[in-house]
């Protein structure tokens, strides 16, 4: 498996095979193909086993919170190796570019996180960060924090954004009633919305996009 993985990555592993892999490094001396096929089988998908809770994976008979813990760092890792390669200093010009930017810092998160990422006057990222961890539509708190982050980055521009978990990309009433009221209080500072981005798995929308308020990217 080492050579294969040294050939060509993890292209042709099938799930079982790369949760095997994966699993070697935290039982060395043993073979973990069954303990592989036994979580696939609990969990129903690779993505479902990386994202179980810790106390529900060290349920399963052989794995120990050594090899729990290595199975929770895959999304983390992958969040922050996104995160950094995605980072400040980014230009945004599109909605497009704005999603992608967003997309790896919700990988693996469970609950409703709002980030905030604050552009210059060129659209360049100079600061990607979430705020708060609850629903966006808090709007006494979720526009004070949006502002502080804004005028303590010296923005000229913010994205707001913040995901769905087990739901669809779509903005509720809720959703755009609170996008409205951030629209309004950002221009009071002289501070640009440029978008308000929904994400839900691996999909997004911008509200933008959908015609709430006029997007400056285009």
């Amino acid at each position: 498996m080492k050579k294969r993985f040294k050939e060509r990555g993890l292209q042709d592993f099938e799930p079982h095979n790369a949760l095997e892999f994966l699993l070697f490094f935290a039982i060395a001396q043993k073979n973990t193909n069954e303990l592989a096929h036994h979580l696939l089988k609990t969990f129903g998908t690779f993505t479902n086993v990386v994202e179980a809770p810790m106390e529900e994976l060290c349920k399963i008979n052989g794995v120990g919170e050594n090899t729990a813990f290595l199975i929770k760092l895959v999304p983390e890792i992958t969040r922050y190796y996104l995160n950094d390669k995605y980072s400040v200093g980014t230009v945004l010009t599109s909605t497009q570019m704005v999603g992608e930017f967003l997309l790896p810092k919700y990988v693996g998160i469970p609950n409703e996180v709002v980030f905030i990422v604050c552009l210059n006057n060129k659209n360049k990222v100079i600061k990607a960060q979430a705020i708060f961890e609850g629903s966006v539509n808090a709007a006494n708190i979720s526009i004070r924090k949006v502002l502080e982050a804004a005028i303590l980055s010296n923005a000229a521009g913010v994205v707001i954004a913040h995901n769905h978990p087990n739901g669809i990309a779509l903005p509720s009433s809720a959703d755009i009633d609170t996008t409205q009221k951030m629209e309004t209080a950002l221009k009071y500072v002289g501070i640009r919305l440029i978008d308000h981005i929904i994400i839900a798995d691996d999909d997004f929308v911008s509200l933008a996009d959908s015609g709430l308020f006029s997007t400056y990217f285009k």
